[in-house]
């Protein structure tokens, strides 16, 4: 016994004796009231100070896991050793076994065959990979970052370790209805609700809208996010999906749709900006087009603010949310993760007030409150005026990327139809011979992988000939290599 223990880490040697000993009492190894060896033999054993072994020995029975008597030792605490016998026995067997999978709901089971990060190839050390869509780490600005928290704590550090409030952090929610108020958005009989990221407030709002009676039914861009596929259908939603033009979404068939199904759609889920994946941004013509049909058939708008500041060209375009004016119709979800630091989980629900007071109740039944030390980083960097600094600078950067990318693209993969207007990807159609699961398994076989367009679109078998490609954390050398080797594999399967 003891030979088997080894260092590992940087963590204190006294934890990592105390959990070594703590396992060996839990498997029964080390039996009820049984005497563990003093504190010098068992340094000489473990190869550790004295001291160290003291201060674990002092660890275990702070647990409830050993008792000292004074003059002869510590030893193995009674209940201890009864739970040691009867939950697991010194063969490691268990006596309580249940198949959870079998126990699983079909919300749960739904969400395992829905989850794109486990069916995706697994990508080895070395692999030029485009899947990604996130922010580059190398441009966060880690000083300004730090400030940041330095300077919040030190207002109100103490406030900001306690429970926070259900509607968020109060600073951040005036902070961002005045920058929300800077896109044009009409504030009248509106608030706002901070959540952990855009994820969860679609899901909250999703909960919310969600017909107690029957499915529920939306309308969406084809293809689009496979997160809002992802969760409409988790929350029960039938989708119809209205398909793209180099604009946005087809207006004609959206009209067309809704005078052949008056009455009969609970909300439609749109990403006017940079969309995702195709990364199109709707004109102003079609946004002011699309919200007169939605207005005039009474359905709801989720409006998915996704990467709106990664423009590289052209005027800035208003959301839905200010086309709407002083109608409540808009309810719009913002995030920086696309911009920003998406370690940071924020984001915000905007919308009607009658709204948000029930999300708020809903969001303060499910997790209480959106981490409040997140929320003031993320307040006191916005306060300090790092943001633009930063936006101008990733906009460059990722610009250049974008260019490049594209170029590379038009080089290598001149059958492809390329789009994307800016943001962090950019959409590739094939010819219809091309399957690019097909195409991603050849190119993972040179080290390459990227995105199957197919988990963008409504209806299974279609899309099969596209794929998303990011190209925010891949360096110059390997988008170039990668691209290279995408075009040579997809020219073996043009030529078939």
């Amino acid at each position: 016994m003891f030979q088997d223990f080894k260092l590992v880490g940087d963590r204190p040697v006294a934890i990592q004796v105390k959990e070594y000993v703590k396992r060996l009492i839990i498997k029964g190894a080390l039996q009820a009231d049984q005497k563990l060896p003093s504190t010098r033999e068992m340094s000489s054993l473990l190869k550790v100070s004295r001291n160290t072994v003291i201060a674990a020995y002092e660890g275990l029975e702070d647990d409830g896991f050993t008792y000292a008597t004074p003059g002869k030792g510590s030893y193995v605490t009674a209940m201890v050793g009864h739970l040691a016998a009867n939950y697991g026995g010194t063969d490691g067997s268990a006596s309580w076994q249940i198949d959870w999978k079998a126990r699983m709901n079909e919300y749960a089971v739904s969400a395992a065959e829905l989850d794109m990060m486990k069916q995706g190839i697994r990508a080895q050390k070395g692999t030029i990979s485009f899947t990604s869509i996130a922010p580059d780490e190398q441009l966060f600005d880690l000083g300004d970052v730090r400030r940041a928290f330095l300077d919040r704590m030190a207002i109100e550090g103490q406030v900001l370790l306690n429970y926070g409030y259900a509607k968020g952090y109060k600073p951040l929610i005036d902070y961002l209805m005045r920058y929300m108020e800077n896109k044009g958005v009409d504030l009248r009989g509106k608030d706002m609700l901070i959540t952990s990221g855009f994820t969860e407030g679609f899901d909250i709002v999703l909960s919310a809208l969600r017909p107690s009676a029957r499915r529920g039914r939306a309308i969406c861009e084809n293809p689009t996010h496979h997160t809002a596929i992802k969760n409409l259908r988790l929350q029960g939603f039938e989708i119809t999906g209205i398909p793209m033009e180099s604009d946005g979404i087809d207006v004609e068939q959206l009209e067309a749709l809704l005078q052949k199904q008056t009455n009969s759609f609970d909300l439609a889920y749109l990403t006017p900006s940079y969309h995702n994946p195709t990364g199109i941004v709707m004109s102003p013509a079609k946004r002011s087009a699309v919200m007169k049909l939605l207005m005039h058939n009474q359905i709801p708008v989720i409006e998915d603010g996704f990467n709106e500041e990664l423009r590289y060209s052209g005027a800035h375009v208003a959301p839905l949310i200010a086309i709407a004016g002083q109608g409540n119709g808009v309810i719009y979800i913002g995030s920086f993760s696309k911009v920003l630091f998406p370690g940071l989980r924020v984001g915000w629900v905007l919308g009607d007030k009658a709204l948000i007071d029930n999300l708020e109740s809903m969001k303060r039944a499910r997790t209480i409150h959106t981490s409040t030390i997140d929320q003031s980083i993320l307040y006191q960097y916005l306060l300090n005026g790092n943001f633009d600094k930063y936006v101008k600078k990733a906009r460059m950067e990722y610009k250049r990327k974008y260019e490049l990318t594209k170029a590379c693209c038009e080089a290598h993969l001149p059958a492809a139809q390329l789009s994307g207007d800016g943001g962090l990807h950019l959409f590739l159609t094939f010819p219809s011979g091309v399957n690019t699961r097909e195409l991603l398994e050849a190119c993972a076989e040179h080290g390459v992988i990227f995105t199957p367009g197919d988990k963008f679109f409504i209806q299974e078998g279609t899309g099969s000939n596209t794929l998303r490609l990011g190209f925010s954390r891949v360096t110059d050398e390997n988008i170039e290599l990668g691209i290279q080797i995408i075009g040579k594999q997809a020219r073996r399967f043009l030529e078939t």
